[in-house]
């Protein structure tokens, strides 16, 4: 019986048949672009797409790039085990979606760059690029190993599925049309995924109303069960999630993921108009909340069936990342095929961000570290380069996957930190874009100070986890299973974080409960301001800025922004008219005849 704890099915023959059909399809469409676009070889064409891309699928695999396998299946057990407040993000994504379409767009579009780390070498210096592409590059590879690692364990313990076979095929597919098609091919994949996930949660939502007798039904279970009480305007930085939290720290997060992470700014740089590229930031936050709706939406109707039996406590999981695959299998498994749908649905989500991940990976180690080393190569030998290297890449990703096996919860601690370097490089970004004043010694040292700060609070948090305080995990219970593991019928799981990375300790030291215990969405909101306060003072301690000459392309202006630029057209089209009407007005009075007929007599003396 649905909702009673115990074995669930594992895949059918057509379970593997639709998800190798739809994994097939992904490779197919980069065949596809490789076949359509074999005269086009350029390094251009391969990185951006020949900056011909259109704003809707652009968005689409914005939306894509950053849905990885481990959203599919975390945002619904995060929804089931504290509630709607992830809904929040909704807000931040809003936020996110503006400041980068108005600030950001407008000026990595207008310096025509491939590389995202380019701006800041041509406003403070060489090396300072060097070590933000280096940065990316290693952390990059860590956090696509682990999008690649993590689902393919939650879905091989409930599914089945060989592990290592989906390991080496995820990346294989991956490795293929990112080699042979290029960004093209990652765009229109990215697409198809997109389409693939949110039906995967649909599928979800509609059979667990079809159970429950509706979508009501869920609705008012998770009122009941404390799931709908997302504002929470506590504003207390050491609470996991509150309305001022996701809104404020939540924002700068996704800002820094969006405007400087070298995969999303590879998608919008590569649409044809700055018009595209901004409209497709638009409909990529529509994206994201259809995506952050429908995945917690289906975390509720999880809540709506197992809200007397919960399988983690019950020992039916092992984990909270397998609680939606255990739902799928245990509501869906009479439906051959649509099992395959979801699992095709998570693993859309880990290629689409393999892929975003390879290619980009492939941008900055070109135009980062070959292309200034050997400026004499040929638009064949880059393309070859490329290809190679999407190759090397993929390898990369997929050891990297097989080390985070071994390594288990020490290297997904990389998870976290490599949200905790975003917000450091996001401050020497808006130091460089907003202020003249910056030099290139300030920038660094204010990134490093940053860095040291946000390392050393993450870092502290793994060690001494929140408590439940802060936490908030909401009760669950197994009194309603058919077979429960004994202990107490009514149990609260405290999720005390995302990754751990050393057992809980036995003494606490009193900064645990403070500096150690802030929320990990603020890491990026401290990292920026940190970086940016220190790196002013440190600019006008050693004289500021030298260079006289740097260019205004360089800063923000007040004209890339939506608003003034629509005054400035609006100010002018009103002055066009008023002219043309004064003109038209004139050349009807006869005073104005009569000046014009001077004027011609003037000219013929003139001549004369």
């Amino acid at each position: 019986m649905v909702g009673t704890g115990g074995r669930v099915a594992t895949f059918a023959v057509w379970d593997y048949v639709v998800f190798a059909g739809i994994i097939l399809v992904a490779a197919g469409i980069g065949l596809f672009q490789a076949i359509r676009g074999r005269k086009e070889t350029s390094s251009e064409e391969f990185l951006l797409g020949g900056r011909q891309m259109t704003a809707v699928p652009v968005a689409m695999s914005l939306t894509a790039s950053f849905m990885s396998g481990i959203t599919v299946i975390g945002t619904p057990a995060e929804a089931y085990r504290f509630g709607s407040a992830f809904w929040l993000f909704g807000f931040a994504y809003a936020i996110m979606s503006a400041i980068t379409a108005e600030i950001f767009v407008p000026l990595f579009y207008r310096l025509g760059i491939t590389s995202a780390y380019e701006y800041l070498e041509m406003r403070f210096s060489r090396p300072i690029r060097v070590i933000g592409t280096s940065m990316y590059i290693v952390q990059t590879a860590l956090y696509t190993g682990l999008v690649i690692y993590a689902p393919a364990l939650a879905l091989n313990q409930i599914t089945g599925l060989n592990l290592w076979g989906v390991l080496i095929a995820t990346g294989a597919v991956c490795i293929i049309y990112c080699t042979l098609g290029g960004l093209k091919a990652v765009i229109w994949t990215d697409v198809l995924q997109m389409v693939v996930m949110l039906a995967g949660f649909v599928a979800v939502i509609a059979r667990g109303a079809v159970l429950q007798g509706g979508l009501t039904k869920i609705w008012e279970d998770a009122g009941e069960g404390g799931r709908l009480e997302a504002f929470d305007f506590d504003p207390n930085p050491l609470k996991r999630h509150t309305f001022w939290s996701i809104v404020l720290g939540g924002s700068i997060m996704w800002v820094s993921i969006y405007s400087i992470n070298q995969s999303q700014v590879q998608r919008y740089i590569s649409c044809k108009t700055l018009g595209h590229a901004k409209m497709s930031l638009y409909v990529n936050m529509v994206g994201l909340w259809a995506t952050v709706s429908l995945a917690v939406f289906s975390g509720l109707t999880m809540y709506s069936i197992y809200k007397n039996c919960d399988p983690l406590s019950n020992g039916d999981v092992g984990t909270p990342d397998q609680l939606l695959p255990y739902l799928v299998m245990d509501i869906l498994a009479d439906y051959p095929g649509i099992p395959g749908l979801f699992v095709a649905a998570a693993y859309s989500g880990t290629l689409s961000t393999v892929s975003s991940s390879i290619n980009a990976l492939v941008a900055v180690t070109v135009e980062d570290f070959i292309l200034p080393a050997c400026k004499n190569l040929t638009e064949k030998q880059l393309s070859w380069i490329n290809m190679g290297l999407s190759v090397v890449f993929g390898a990369l990703c997929i050891g990297m996957a097989g080390v985070a096996s071994l390594m288990g919860s020490v290297l997904q601690a990389a998870l976290s930190i490599f949200g905790m370097i975003s917000g450091p490089l996001l401050g020497l970004y808006l130091l460089g874009m907003f202020f003249r004043t910056p030099n290139s010694i300030g920038g660094l040292v204010g990134m490093i100070i940053g860095l040291v700060l946000t390392l050393w609070v993450g870092i502290g948090g793994q060690i001494y986890p929140p408590t439940a305080e802060n936490t908030n995990p909401l009760p669950l219970t197994t009194a309603g299973c058919n077979n429960t593991i004994g202990h107490n019928y009514t149990t609260v799981t405290p999720w005390t974080s995302l990754v751990t990375l050393t057992p809980k300790p036995d003494y606490r030291p009193p900064i645990a409960d403070s500096w150690y215990a802030l929320s990990y969405v603020y890491f990026s909101l401290l990292g920026a301001l940190t970086t940016m306060v220190s790196g002013m003072l440190v600019s006008m301690i050693t004289g500021g800025c030298k260079q006289e000459k740097l260019s205004s392309e360089l800063f923000v202006r007040k004209s890339d922004l939506f608003c003034f630029s629509w005054c400035s057209k609006s100010k002018e089209l009103d002055i066009t008219e008023k002219c043309s009407t004064g003109f038209q007005m004139g050349a009807d009075n006869p005073a104005f005849k009569e000046d014009d007929m001077m004027s011609k007599d003037v000219e013929k003396i003139t001549k004369l």
